[in-house]
């Protein structure tokens, strides 16, 4: 008999002392809130599942009302979108002082990518590749949130999405199941931490359960269709990482599934959810999502909220279906007691494991206000912008530019405050962000003059510039003709050496309910951006988006091109530190960038169809599968992002080109920096089963690796291939590797790559 080493001895021991200490706290929760459920009336154990808001932040087109007599009779289980702590100290005091059980409230907000320190938006956050980083803002956020009385959040986003045209693109982590996953993880260990005893650790919530990125024709709030092969191998994955990395909520979606909206699909919320995946926090609904049935065509606000509640929703955000009807549906029998005392249940037990019973007032009792926006935390903020920043084109080395000379600063983004931090901040005070004309003149302008101008306006269209600029995003709109403006800004071009073209979309082009047919930088700017080419100067497009765009004509007659999406309250800094080279950019794209619209939805990871283009095939062969007018190619493809300095690949290294089932083999190539800038490479790693049960994409996502390398310098990158990263989803939804031959490609982007195979026993 072999004897266990004294530390395998050691961990085994703390691991049983560890989950004999959870069973017994767990006992302590269920035999407390066992005793409270018995104490509840039916009305006050609805009252929990009733979700309202204060009106203070506006994030839907509902507001609530008498909601502190509601408070006082127990009809509120939770607040949303308040943000000062006096106020929520108040309003917690209402529920733990003057109603009859004393049952406080949990307090949420949207605090998607960041609280007063924003981050870049999170589709910008997605392309820094940078998992720590990625956790670390959301720790930051949270840690923010909670000094201001805070205790749940409504992130991550974490929707696959494939058509640039949906504007929540911008919240989400883009069109790959595994980057989606890793960065889901990463976000809710920011926001919950290893433990709620730690009051700077919130509740995640992780949404919109599911498929709300696959609306049809991309716009928001729009019907989705898709076969349960792709739901459990493409879009569900992310969902499931924020559960396995535990979660404490999750949101429905505003869509159908299976012809069933998601807020009242049993299968869905219980089948999925919790048989299968195991969830056992609670599931709140997204805005109004419980009334929105009515419109689905699924019956009147007493049929829907028992529909949703049967089906494992425990909350209702706004509408107040529950409180309104679920009493009548019980006396009816549309509704049982024991269903009412699960989600009641589950939504006290989240308060318990928050700490509120043992104290309310956790997060809203001294002042915590030094742990706000601090210069530490936006230096952070800082840095996650460079990283974020993707560097699409850079002909003849235009980048980094020097401190010396004129720089010609034009467009309608180049000196707006309000718009840098993106959709989605809902918490920012939007005075304390210097515009990127700001930050060039803080900055370098003792070494660079800068001739300012804003060239255009955002659109010709008046109100499309309105209904694109809300909630305090506008951008002072200038009542000048579109010739009056361009030729300001032409003549600040002939003053300057350089022209920095300040363009794309506002704040609000993206985000909820800001679908767009159209993906360009709006005419008047293309315009303008035209004219400053044809003056013969050099010109550098800083390009803000929400989104992928259609870049076509600017990739092929604008020098250099930076993509710094929407980068959070230090954005106009971190764009002047890439700009200029006290950074290198080494963001890589998420979401593959159409050549123009009709391609979408496009992404990387495609199936061949019967008919595909051959290697050797050109565009157009008559007869495949391709456009007539433009190539099957994206403009700029998943992965991808150029660097101020370059890197070269070495062929690919497999330790065998065959293992079996359980066993694993290891890829290495060997990364060179051939450039003169120190960088940042972020090596991507994608398989291919060429043979299975189903269809299989032709590329997959299943590592990657992000490296500093000095000038010069090479190092050598390894990956390890197991079963587990052969696996997918059967037609029978089955998860298991099939053996067979599989192909292997590692680069800087998912074109662009070295190619190897290897066959699975």
């Amino acid at each position: 008999m072999k004897y266990l080493k004294l530390p395998l001895l050691l961990a085994c021991s703390l691991f049983f002392q560890a989950a004999a200490a959870q069973k017994q706290t767990d006992l302590q929760m269920k035999t407390f809130v066992d005793g409270l459920i018995q104490k509840m009336t039916l009305e006050e154990k609805i009252g929990q599942l009733n979700l309202l808001t204060s009106g203070e932040v506006v994030t839907g087109s509902a507001v609530s009302t008498g909601v502190e007599a509601k408070i006082k009779s127990g009809q509120v289980g939770a607040l949303l979108n308040m943000t000062k702590v006096a106020d929520i100290r108040k309003a917690q005091q209402i529920a733990v002082e003057q109603s009859r059980l004393h049952i406080p409230l949990l307090f949420g907000l949207d605090v998607v990518h960041g609280y007063k320190t924003t981050f870049p938006i999170p589709l910008a956050l997605s392309c820094s590749w940078d998992l720590e980083m990625i956790e670390r803002s959301a720790r930051v956020a949270a840690i923010e949130a909670s000094a201001d009385g805070i205790n749940w959040t409504f992130s991550p986003m974490v929707d696959i999405a494939r058509d640039a045209r949906w504007g929540r693109i911008a919240e989400g982590s883009g069109e790959d199941p595994y980057l989606g996953s890793r960065i889901a993880e990463a976000m809710v260990r920011g926001y919950q931490g290893t433990t709620f005893a730690d009051k700077t650790n919130i509740l995640a919530c992780v949404k919109h359960f599911a498929l709300y990125g696959a609306a049809e024709a991309g716009r928001d709030y729009n019907t989705t269709d898709m076969s349960r092969v792709r739901m459990y191998n493409e879009y569900f994955p992310p969902y499931k990482a924020a559960v396995d990395a535990g979660v404490a909520t999750v949101m429905t979606s505003f869509n159908e599934v299976n012809g069933i909206p998601a807020t009242a699909n049993k299968w869905l919320m219980t089948d999925v959810l919790r048989k299968q995946w195991g969830f056992k926090g609670f599931v709140v609904t997204d805005y109004t999502a419980i009334n929105e049935m009515t419109a689905h065509g699924m019956g009147d606000l007493q049929t829907v909220s028992a529909l949703a509640l049967n089906a494992g929703t425990d909350m209702d955000m706004v509408g107040e279906g529950f409180t309104g009807t679920l009493a009548k549906s019980v006396k009816e029998g549309k509704v049982t007691i024991n269903a009412i005392n699960t989600a009641c249940r589950r939504i006290l037990e989240a308060k318990y494991k928050l700490g509120l019973f043992a104290d309310p007032y956790r997060n809203c009792k001294g002042d915590r206000s030094a742990e706000i926006f601090t210069p530490e935390k936006r230096m952070e903020a800082r840095k996650a912008a460079t990283e974020s920043f993707v560097l699409l084109k850079n002909q003849q080395q235009l980048l980094p530019l020097k401190k010396q000379g004129s720089i010609a600063l034009v467009g309608p983004l180049a000196n707006s405050r309000a718009n840098m931090t993106g959709t989605w901040s809902v918490s920012a005070d939007l005075t304390q962000h210097p515009s990127l004309l700001e930050a060039l003149q803080q900055q370098v302008g003792s070494q660079v003059k800068i001739n300012y101008a804003k060239g255009a306006n955002l659109t010709a269209d008046s109100i499309l510039e309105i209904n694109s600029t809300m909630f305090g995003r506008s951008l002072n709109r200038d009542g000048r003709s579109a010739e009056a403006l361009r030729r300001e800004a032409l003549d600040a071009a002939a003053k300057s050496d350089i022209i920095v073209a300040a363009l794309g979309e506002s704040s609000e082009m993206s985000g909820e309910s800001a679908s767009r047919t159209d993906i360009g930088i709006p005419d008047t700017q293309k315009e303008l951006l035209a004219a400053l080419v044809a003056t013969g100067k050099p010109v550098v497009l800083v390009l803000f988006a929400g989104r992928p765009m259609t870049l076509t004509w600017e990739n092929e007659h604008v020098p250099a091109i930076l993509d710094v999406w929407f980068g959070g309250c230090e954005a106009g800094p971190a764009i002047v530190d890439v700009l200029f080279g006290d950074v290198n950019p080494s963001g890589k794209l998420t979401t593959s960038f159409p050549q123009n619209v009709g391609q979408l939805p496009l992404y990387y990871s495609q199936k061949n169809t019967g008919r595909p283009l051959a290697g050797n095939d050109k565009w157009f062969t008559k007869f495949r599968s391709n456009y007539l007018d433009v190539s099957n190619d994206p403009l700029y493809p998943f992965g991808y992002g150029l660097s101020y300095t370059t890197f070269s690949y070495s062929d690919i290294r497999l330790s065998a080109n065959q293992f079996k089932r359980g066993g694993q083999i290891t890829a290495t190539v060997t990364v060179t920096n051939t450039g003169k800038y120190d960088g940042y490479e972020v090596v991507q790693l994608y398989t291919r089963d060429m043979v299975g049960s189903i269809t299989r994409p032709v590329k997959e996502l299943k590592g990657f690796q992000r490296i500093a390398l000095k000038a010069g310098e090479s190092k050598q990158v390894t990956f390890t291939i197991t079963e587990n990263d052969l696996k997918f989803y059967n037609s029978e939804l089955k998860y298991a590797a099939e053996p067979g031959e599989f192909r292997l490609f590692i680069g800087g982007n998912s074109r662009d790559v070295k190619e190897s195979s290897f066959t699975l026993l």
